[in-house]
Formats: C-alpha cells, structure tokens, sequence
C-alpha cells in the first residue's frame, strides 16, 4: 500500500475503532504493542498477554507469574496517554500537551504520588540517567523552550525526530516516565507530520540504549537513533498492512 493512503486510513481507523470499542483491529493492536514494549523497555514485568488483557477486559488473566501493582497502573496510563495524544493531533506539539500526556500516564501510579513525585509537571528534584546528570530542575522549562523551538523551525523527518528524542531525554524533564512519554511523543509527531510512526521494540532495546549514547558521547550524532527508526518503521508499516487494505 502507498503510505501515504496507508495514513489516511491508519488515523480514519484509529478514530472509528476508538470511538465503536472495537479491540480487534489496528487501534487495539497498537495501543497494546506500544504499551507493552515501551513500558518493558523500562523494566515492566508484565507480558504480551497480560497487556493484551487488560487493555481487552481491564483483567490480568490468571497466571503464576508475578507481577508489580505499579507496572499495572503504569500500563493502564499508557492506553490513556495514547488516547490524549489521539485527541491532541489538532494542536503543535507544546510543553502543555506534553505535560498532559505526562498527566495521563503516571496519575493513577501510588508509588509516584507517595514519593511525591511532580505529575503532570517538570521535575522539582534533580535526576540522572545511568552514570549521566540531566538538566537542573530549574532550567528545564527554559531548555524545554528552547528544543520546540528549534523543533518548530524544522522540516519533519526521521533525522529531525531522532534529534528531538535524543535531546528531550537528555533533558529529562519529568521525575520519572521520560521514555515513555518522549516515545509517544515520535509516535504523535509521525501521525502530524504525514510520517509513518513506529513503535521501538523492547528487542531492540540494546540498540535504542546505545544510540542515545552515541548521542550524548559522540557530539549529538543521530545516526544510530534515525537507522532505528528507519528499522521500527517498516517493521511497524508491514505490520499493519495486514488490519489497513
């Protein structure tokens, strides 16, 4: 299929299939394939059929396996995040927007209201990722500023994109719930900007770490992120090509 119909129909799709409940078709099959490898990628315990479930019935199904309550009410933020994001397309990208998706996911999460962590907004303690420090807490809302503007001022593209992720995550604007937020945000701008999204697979987990290394130890080099996506992309494309005729 010609990708660009292919958009067409994946948004018209997403709407109806949203809106009739329908859990059988590419609507269902992407809110539970984003949720369970984006939310895995950051130490989810929850499996493909267990996501599927509670996205389905809103029931984890009976099984010997642990798992986390924060992991549960993570997951269930994620399948309201994505709706937000769906119901944010009419808008630019904007630190609000961004904030509201933010909102959406980790709301219902005890654990980060009990740490009292900021929901829904900037960060107010300090924090790193892995061995490196991210932007101070009080300079995040400036440097916030500053990558949507650069953002704006550009021609959407893969390249484009992968800049934008590797620099929100290295501001690390939120306490915690970064990745998962800046990957719904690639998936956002692709639908607005007539790019076919992608969702980052938790198997290629290695490669996504190592190219926002390779961003921050190689002087912002965006090569290793922009293949990826290139890579996720056909992935995503292939997939559902099957739901799309």
């Amino acid at each position: 299929m010609e990708r660009n119909n292919f958009l067409v129909n994946l948004l018209y799709r997403f709407k109806i299939e949203r809106k009739k409940f329908d859990r059988s078709g590419v609507y269902a099959y992407t809110q539970r394939l984003l949720a369970y490898n984006s939310n895995k990628i950051e130490g989810s315990t929850l499996t493909e059929e267990q996501t599927a479930s509670l996205f389905d019935t809103g029931v984890l199904p009976k099984s010997d396996d642990y798992y986390r309550a924060k992991d549960v009410e993570e997951m269930n933020g994620h399948f309201l995040m994505f709706n937000k994001m769906l119901d944010t397309l009419e808008e630019p990208l904007s630190q609000e927007i961004i904030k509201q998706l933010h909102y959406e996911f980790k709301s219902g999460v005890f654990e980060d209201r009990a740490n009292s962590y900021a929901i829904g907004d900037y960060k107010k303690r300090p924090n790193m990722v892995g061995m490196y420090m991210t932007v101070s807490p009080e300079n995040v809302a400036e440097e916030m500023t500053d990558l949507l503007e650069w953002y704006h001022s550009q021609v959407v593209d893969l390249n484009v994109l992968a800049e934008l992720h590797c620099r929100y995550e290295a501001v690390h604007p939120f306490q915690d719930g970064n990745g998962r937020t800046g990957r719904v945000i690639l998936f956002r701008e692709c639908l607005k900007n007539n790019i076919v999204p992608f969702i980052i697979e938790d198997k290629n987990r290695n490669l996504y770490i190592d190219a926002l290394k390779s961003y921050r130890d190689k002087n912002g080099d965006i090569s290793d992120m922009a293949s990826l996506f290139e890579k996720e992309q056909q992935f995503y494309f292939e997939k559902c090509s099957y739901f799309i005729c």
